[in-house]
């Protein structure tokens, strides 16, 4: 007998729409999650519900507009279409589908799907390459809250990170590739997403992140360390495309609040950049494996104009694998992996 296996690829996700109104109904459902927002559940709620939420959502609905064409949003379509190539990819004992941590599909409708299937063993894979709480660790532990009401429970597995898997880097260098043809860069920037720094240290076990040069390797104590993995993520690029350290900059980027967050910020270092007299710029987003707010319009857009106001004069932004081949080859090999 012949086990059905599922497959869970999980993004972030996205409004439902670019109305103030649906904006305002991610946020909150984004927001509220105790490890997006890492404080007690009163203030948060007061924080969240009263002060980010509706006075954030119409603005961000504006920024949203940028970003939607004829399908939606990238985010989610671009899920929807490596959701279908890998189901191709796979044998008929496999199940693909795919959710958002927030709004929809949803992940605790998703598992139902799986759960009317009967599929004796689950494969969760988070879409995001470096490790981080607020994003993975979410994604896990709603899973773990939602199956663990079940009857009967499959084998559940995940997959924490895959930042060092080969067709991963080998994807961002060939996305690279096609536009260090076309043009001469004089620098190449890193900016991933940000995190307070209070995050970072809250996982540090034995106290041994530092937030600085402990990072410049990943090991086994820092091994689920986000800002260690990204430095990795870049050196593993930067390797594979011979960039020299000297050419490029790891940065972050989308800080919320005024509690310090990693850094370098990745506004600071283009200015920067900038009046050191860098005037070609080519910019990596390795975090996101899709097309989204954060890179299409915050780094490829904002970050342009910024640094031509800066005196730059070339802004390029590397596009997310989205669906190209490698990468759901890369996918498939995580979904197939014991």
């Amino acid at each position: 007998m012949t086990k059905k296996k599922g497959v869970l690829l999980v993004n972030l996700g996205t409004p439902d729409s670019t109305k103030v109104s649906d904006v305002r109904k991610y946020l909150r459902e984004f927001l509220m999650d105790k490890r997006v927002i890492d404080i007690p559940g009163f203030p948060r709620f007061l924080l969240v519900q009263g002060i980010i939420a509706p006075f954030r959502a119409p603005k961000s609905a504006k920024e949203y507009r940028k970003l939607w064409d004829e399908r939606g949003s990238p985010l989610k379509y671009y899920t929807e279409d490596i959701t279908e190539l890998l189901g191709k990819k796979l044998s008929e004992e496999y199940s693909v589908k795919f959710a958002m941590r927030y709004q929809n599909p949803s992940i605790h409708s998703v598992l139902k799907e799986f759960q009317k299937e009967e599929v004796a063993e689950l494969h969760v894979i988070p879409l995001f390459p470096q490790y981080a709480s607020a994003t993975t660790g979410s994604v896990i532990d709603k899973v773990m809250e939602i199956t663990k009401q079940w009857q009967i429970i499959p084998e559940i597995k995940f997959t924490s990170q895959f930042l060092e898997e080969e067709l991963f880097i080998e994807t961002i260098c060939d996305q690279g590739k096609t536009l260090m043809a076309k043009e001469s860069y004089d620098h190449f920037v890193f900016s991933y997403h940000g995190l307070p720094e209070r995050q970072i240290r809250k996982g540090s076990y034995g106290d041994y992140c530092q937030l600085g040069s402990c990072c410049d390797t990943l090991n086994e104590h820092n091994r689920y360390c986000y800002r260690a993995q990204c430095f990795e993520t870049t050196r593993l690029v930067t390797t594979k495309l011979g960039i020299k350290e000297e050419d490029y900059t790891v940065c972050f980027q989308s800080r919320l609040g005024k509690d310090p967050w990693v850094k370098p910020y990745t506004e600071d270092v283009l200015k920067e950049l900038a009046k050191n007299g860098t005037k070609k710029v080519l910019a990596f987003s390795p975090a996101f494996v899709s097309d989204c707010l954060e890179t299409t319009i915050e780094v490829g857009q904002e970050y342009h104009e910024e640094f031509i106001e800066a005196g730059g004069e070339v802004w390029d932004l590397v596009p997310s694998l989205n669906k190209e081949e490698k990468w759901v080859e890369c996918l498939k090999q995580l979904a197939i992996s014991n």
